[in-house]
């Protein structure tokens, strides 16, 4: 009987986490609201790291910062008058094949060293095979997707930009994220 509940055991750990576990957020932003549904399951430690921020309720009041149509935006560092808010220590880059950066999913933004990644992230406009894992390096970690309100992330996408405290692609009105909460998680 051990052996039967150990096979079952192994089959259910091997099965893909389902839809109705993985982790959601909702994002409220000053041009609407957006949510994101995010992958423990490929990514545990970037997921990891995101919550984190978003318990600590972080990213409130933060901005897209650097917004480029038919690639990406980008935020979850700076404030409304561009002051960096302080990050956590940087976290293992975990880009694989398995989330490829495709319209809709959401990305670790980071410097040019691959395990750089501490706050800030980005979502990508369109498909963007140059930001994969082994096209051009190490790529940039997919940790989830937007699963409501692409109209908004494209209105984002969509926005004046110029240059602003020596930063390029800077929203002209700045697009600002209110709050950020967990949808789904039960405390």
């Amino acid at each position: 009987m051990s052996v039967l509940f150990a096979a079952i055991a192994a089959l259910m750990l091997a099965t893909p986490i389902q839809a109705e576990e993985l982790p959601k957020v909702r994002f409220v932003t000053s041009e609407g609201a957006f949510e994101l549904e995010l992958r423990p399951d490929v990514a545990p430690k970037t997921v990891e790291n995101f919550l984190s921020y978003v318990e600590d309720g972080f990213y409130d009041g933060t901005i897209f910062h650097r917004v480029i149509p038919g690639f990406m935006i980008q935020g979850g560092g700076l404030t409304e008058t561009m002051a960096r808010k302080q990050t956590k220590n940087p976290i293992v880059n975990e880009a694989s094949a398995t989330l490829p950066n495709l319209r809709g999913t959401v990305a670790m933004a980071r410097t040019s060293s691959p395990n750089s990644a501490t706050s800030q992230f980005f979502v990508n406009v369109a498909r963007n095979d140059f930001l994969n894992a082994g096209v051009r390096g190490a790529g940039y970690a997919v940790f989830g997707k937007v699963t409501e309100g692409m109209g908004v992330i494209d209105k984002i996408a969509g926005v004046q930009t110029g240059h602003r405290q020596g930063m390029a692609d800077v929203p002209v009105q700045a697009v600002v994220i209110e709050k950020v909460t967990l949808v789904n998680i039960e405390d």
